[in-house]
């Protein structure tokens, strides 16, 4: 099969190589239709990881069933299916009560399998396929993905009617976390430094959106509030920038709210300094978010797909570019240009 693989230099090589193999009776193969680029595989563009050199990669995908194996029986060959890449082991404590999103083993295990989107075939197990609704194209469902990281947030937050919401950040995470908050009856400033995004941002609904580049955001959101800082803020950026977004992130919450760390961190330790004596003194919670996987009984990329294909979550507003999967490199260079291209989501289709 064709597929970009890791190169020593962070970029990739479209190949040919051997297709997954079904490895068990409850597992299937798919072909993947779309695959899409998030922040984190931003954060590994064009950087030297050995440990990804060769690899496939890429976790937001959706396409169709081609074989089965003898267990399966929701799915069928010909089904059109949107892909859940964030697999555990299935066997360690965590993963007994559905919260596999902190399994110890989940990198292992996601990427072994799911979690290999910039291929033509992908394997995994049947409870990680969700069919999809006619009406549901391949790419809006590539970003059922993104969708479900920002519900998995959501849920931790416990965002409610009226509340005063700061999302950090109007990428396809932060605009989800605006779409999610919207939904739940909370007024919503979004803050980002690329004005096209802000833009997209009033489209989807939001009360404010700030350029805080040019602006004093910290300012704008207590007049947004009344003086009092918003109740929960979403950092939605993550990388590079965490140690001033998580900061200004602080600044923006009033006493007893809760701050969401949403974007991800690169590996190893950070020094982020913080006016610790204001966070205790008020009882600011500072509360991470990873991944996602169960909310009660209900798998959260389930709920997702509810939530799109009854029309309440757009994700066709946030399609802003497509490269076919020969021009994978142009993609990952549109996504991190996005000051300059308006790049939001870009979808990488496998035709």
């Amino acid at each position: 099969m064709k597929a970009a693989l890791k190169t020593a230099d962070g970029r990739f090589e479209v190949t040919q190589v051997e297709p997954p193999i079904i490895p068990a009776p409850d597992f299937l193969l798919a072909r993947v239709r779309v695959a899409g680029i998030c922040g984190t595989d931003l954060r590994h563009w064009q950087k030297a990881e050995p440990e990804l050199e060769c690899h496939i990669v890429g976790h937001e995908l959706a396409g169709e069933v081609v074989e089965v194996g003898e267990g399966v029986s929701h799915v069928k060959p010909g089904d059109r299916v949107v892909i859940e890449t964030v697999m555990g082991d299935g066997v360690c404590e965590y993963c007994a009560i559905q919260r596999y999103n902190i399994c110890e083993h989940l990198y292992d295990v996601r990427t072994r399998y799911v979690s290999r989107a910039y291929g033509e075939f992908v394997c995994g197990p049947e409870k990680k396929f969700y069919k999809l609704p006619d009406h549901v194209s391949f790419e809006e469902a590539a970003l059922i993905d993104t969708f479900s990281v920002c519900l998995h947030a959501h849920h931790r937050a416990a965002v409610s009617v009226n509340q005063k919401v700061v999302v950090i950040g109007a990428g396809p995470i932060g605009l989800g976390q605006l779409q999610l908050a919207k939904l739940a009856g909370a007024d919503v400033l979004i803050a980002d430094v690329v004005e096209s995004a802000l833009d997209l941002a009033r489209d989807l609904g939001a009360n404010a959106a700030i350029n805080n580049a040019t602006d004093d955001l910290a300012a704008r959101v207590m007049a947004f509030t009344g003086g009092r800082g918003a109740d929960v803020v979403f950092e939605c950026v993550g990388g590079e920038q965490m140690a001033q977004t998580l900061a200004l992130a602080t600044k923006c919450v009033r006493r007893g709210g809760a701050v969401m760390v949403v974007g991800g961190f690169d590996a190893g330790e950070l020094a982020i300094p913080l006016d610790w004596q204001r966070i205790q003194m008020s009882e600011i919670r500072i509360i991470m978010s990873a991944s996602f996987a169960y909310h009660d009984i209900y798998a959260e990329q389930g709920m997702v797909l509810d939530l799109l294909a009854s029309g309440k979550l757009n994700a066709e507003k946030l399609i802003t570019h497509r490269f076919p999967l020969d021009r994978i490199n142009d993609a990952f260079e549109t996504a991190a240009a996005k000051e300059h291209t308006g790049a939001v989501f870009v979808a990488i289709t496998i035709p």
